[in-house]
C-alpha cells in the first residue's frame, strides 16, 4: 500500500472514533473557525487557485471548464457562508428516531450515528473540498479528500487552512485530509481501502464515476451525471417555459443540474421554438437539433443520437420535437441518468404523471433544474447528488452521511 494513504487512513480512523463523540457545540465552533479562517486567507486562496487556472488555460480547457475551477473573492465567501449555515441545521448524531417496547420488555431505539471515515474523489470543482469536510464535520465523520491534479495547488491551501481550524477549535489531527498524490495508481488504490474506509463517494463526469463504481471494492454511493431534460407541454405558459430552459441551460453551464436537452409538443414548437431560439443563440449556446426543430431555428445544427445521451456540461443544448407527454417520458427514460427532470405545463393531471412516471432523484413542475442543490434545499452545503436508490437520493446533506444502529435497554431479559 502506498505509503500516504496508509499514514492518512490511520490518522482519519483515530480522528473518526473521536468525532463520532464530539459534541455538537464543539463540532459548530469549528466549522465557525474552518469559516473565518477561510475569509482571513481568502488572498492565499485566490493565488493557488492563480496557479491551477494559468496551467487549465495552457491546455485549452472549455469555458465551463474553467468555471468550475475558478475561485474568486465571492465564492470563497460563498464558502464561508455554507460552514456557517450548516452550524444552525440540526445534528443527526445521536438522534434516536423511534423507540418502542417488546412483549419482553425490552426498549429498543433506532439511533442515528457516522457512517465512519468517508472518501471523496472529485475533479475541478475545489468548492467541494470545503463542502465535502463541513459536512462530514458536523456528521462526525472524519474525511479523505482526493482532489483532481487539475486543482490541486487550490485544494492543498485550502485543506491546509481548515484542517488547521479543525485543529485550533480543539478537534483531532486528521479529521480534514487531501491525498496529493494525483497519480491514477494512488486513485486506484484509494477505491480498494476497506481497511480505512467505511464509504467512497465519487463526484464529476460520467467517466470518473463509472471507473470508481466498477473498480471500488470500498462501498459507494453513486452521484449524479447530469442529462437534464426540460419537457415544454403544448398547454404550458411560453414565457414561464423561456425563462425556465434559458436559466436551466446558460445559468452555470458546466454543472450536473443544468438542462442538457430541451423537448417541446409538436403543437407549439412553430411559435416556441425560433422564439427561445434566437434568445439561446444570442447567449452562445449552440443548439443540435432533430430534423424538424432544426427548421424551426435558424442557425442551429443537426443533432445525432449521442447528442441526447451527452452531458454536455457546456453551452451546448440537444433539441427534440415531441408528440406528446408520453413520447416525452419515453425519451427521458432512454436518455435520462435519474438526476433531475422538469415539466413546464398548466394542466394538474399532466404535471402529476410527469412526476410520478420519471426515474429521478428531483421531479420539477414550472421551475429550473437548477435548484437540485443542498444548499437550495436547505441542508447548508451538499456532498453530492445521489442518483443510486439505496441508502440516499438526491442531493446529501447531514442525515446521509449517516446510518443508525438499535439501542436497547433491558432489566435481565433472557432469551428463552
Amino acid at each position: 500500500m502506498i505509503l500516504e494513504l496508509r499514514e492518512k487512513g490511520l490518522l482519519a480512523k483515530e480522528a473518526a472514533y473521536h468525532l463520532g463523540l464530539a459534541d455538537t457545540t464543539l463540532k459548530d465552533k469549528a466549522l465557525i473557525k474552518m469559516a473565518d479562517d477561510l475569509e482571513a486567507r481568502c488572498g492565499e486562496i485566490l493565488v493557488a487557485n492563480a496557479l491551477d487556472m494559468q496551467a487549465a488555460k495552457e491546455k485549452d480547457f472549455s469555458k465551463a471548464f474553467l468555471d468550475r475551477l475558478l475561485l474568486t473573492e465571492n465564492r470563497v465567501k460563498d464558502m464561508s457562508e455554507g460552514l456557517r449555515a450548516i452550524t444552525k441545521l440540526s445534528d443527526p448524531v445521536g438522534e434516536v428516531e423511534s423507540m418502542w417496547t417488546t412483549t419482553h420488555g425490552l426498549q429498543i431505539g433506532k439511533m442515528r450515528v457516522p457512517l465512519g471515515v468517508i472518501g471523496i474523489i472529485y475533479e475541478a470543482r475545489p468548492n467541494v473540498t470545503v463542502d465535502a469536510a463541513g459536512l462530514c464535520l458536523k456528521s462526525g465523520n472524519a474525511v479523505i479528500l482526493r482532489g483532481s491534479s487539475d486543482a490541486i495547488n487550490s485544494n492543498i491551501k485550502i485543506t491546509e487552512i481548515i484542517s488547521k481550524s479543525v485543529e485550533t477549535a480543539g478537534l483531532p489531527k486528521g479529521s480534514i485530509q487531501l491525498i496529493e498524490d494525483t497519480s491514477r495508481e494512488v486513485a486506484n488504490q484509494m477505491l480498494k481501502l476497506n481497511e480505512y474506509l467505511d464509504v467512497l463517494i465519487p463526484r464529476g463526469g460520467a467517466g470518473l464515476i463509472k471507473t470508481v463504481v466498477e473498480n471500488a471494492t470500498v462501498p459507494v454511493i453513486e452521484t449524479g451525471v447530469g442529462n437534464c431534460h426540460v419537457y415544454v407541454e403544448c398547454d404550458a405558459d411560453l414565457d414561464m417555459a423561456e425563462k425556465i430552459i434559458i436559466n436551466a441551460k446558460t445559468h452555470r453551464p458546466g454543472v450536473c443540474n443544468a438542462a442538457e436537452t430541451l423537448l417541446v409538443h409538436k403543437d407549439i414548437a412553430e411559435k416556441f421554438l425560433p422564439i427561445v431560439g434566437e434568445k439561446l443563440r444570442a447567449l452562445g449556446v449552440e443548439m443540435r437539433c432533430c430534423s424538424v426543430a432544426q427548421q424551426l431555428i435558424p442557425g442551429s445544427q443537426g443533432a445525432c443520437e449521442e447528442d441526447f445521451a451527452e452531458e454536455f456540461l457546456d453551452l451546448i443544448l440537444a433539441v427534440k420535437i415531441v408528440e406528446d407527454i408520453n413520447e416525452a417520458l419515453v425519451h427521458i427514460r432512454k436518455y435520462g441518468t435519474k438526476h433531475s427532470e422538469a415539466i413546464v405545463t398548466n394542466d394538474y393531471k399532466k404535471a402529476r404523471l410527469f412526476q410520478r412516471a420519471v426515474d429521478a432523484a428531483a421531479v420539477y413542475v414550472n421551475a429550473s433544474t437548477r435548484f437540485t442543490d443542498g444548499f437550495q434545499f436547505g441542508y447548508g452545503a451538499e456532498i453530492g447528488i445521489s442518483t443510486q436508490k439505496l441508502h440516499a437520493r438526491g442531493p446529501m446533506g447531514l442525515k446521509e452521511l449517516t446510518s443508525y444502529k438499535y439501542v436497547i435497554f433491558g432489566d435481565g431479559q433472557i432469551r428463552a
